[in-house]
């Protein structure tokens, strides 16, 4: 099947990868935008692990005000060079990061950050919905209701407010496959005045 510069250009602005990146997924996908959508997120996160263990030397700080002046947020987004760290479009997805963490206040990065305590306290809670529920499934459901509590506190799982399809995490490897350098979300602070 013939792939025309208008399909490449639409996955191309929907993803931001590289036009012989989607070219490549829309050929394998046989001209299928969606098939190629999941093709690229399957290969972004490929190239994200692959990067995972490389060091990082620079980065940026990602800032976001409220036009009430009310609640502020800081990331900082580090990447191995400086090449990448002063792309426009890296500088632009640390301020799209911070500006989600304003919106969203989110309490940990990575789901390896929920502390001992509070996963205890849930699995507590939790406990009580499962007892009822057949004993070869209660480890299963208990998992799932676990990941869907903690999902909108985990900062990488988390919908980003501006394009819900696309989490948090995904935008950062994203990052990963277009600059091809490892890019790791490394601090996030806010603010707000009311707490």
């Amino acid at each position: 099947m013939e792939i025309s510069s208008t399909q490449i250009k639409e996955l191309r602005d929907q993803t931001g990868i590289s036009v012989m990146q989607c070219k490549k997924a829309l050929e394998e996908a046989d001209g299928d935008m969606a098939k190629a959508l999941v093709i690229l997120k399957k290969k972004r996160s490929e190239a994200a692990e692959k990067k995972s263990d490389r060091e990082l030397g620079a980065g940026t700080i990602g800032v976001y005000v409220h036009n009430t002046n009310e609640v502020a947020a800081f990331v900082k987004l580090a990447s191995e060079t400086d090449f990448v760290s002063k792309n426009e479009e890296f500088v632009k997805l640390a301020n799209d990061i911070a500006m989600h963490v304003a919106a969203m206040n989110p309490k940990y990065i990575a789901r390896d950050e929920v502390d001992a305590e509070a996963m205890e306290a849930a699995k507590a809670v939790f406990a009580e919905e499962v007892k009822d529920k057949p004993a070869e499934m209660q480890e299963k459901i208990m998992e799932g209701k676990l990941a869907a509590y903690f999902k909108d506190q985990i900062l990488l799982e988390q919908p980003f407010v501006k394009n819900p399809d696309m989490t948090i995490g995904e935008m950062v490897s994203g990052a990963v496959q277009k600059f091809g350098e490892n890019v790791t979300l490394v601090e996030v602070q806010r603010m707000s005045i009311k707490g």
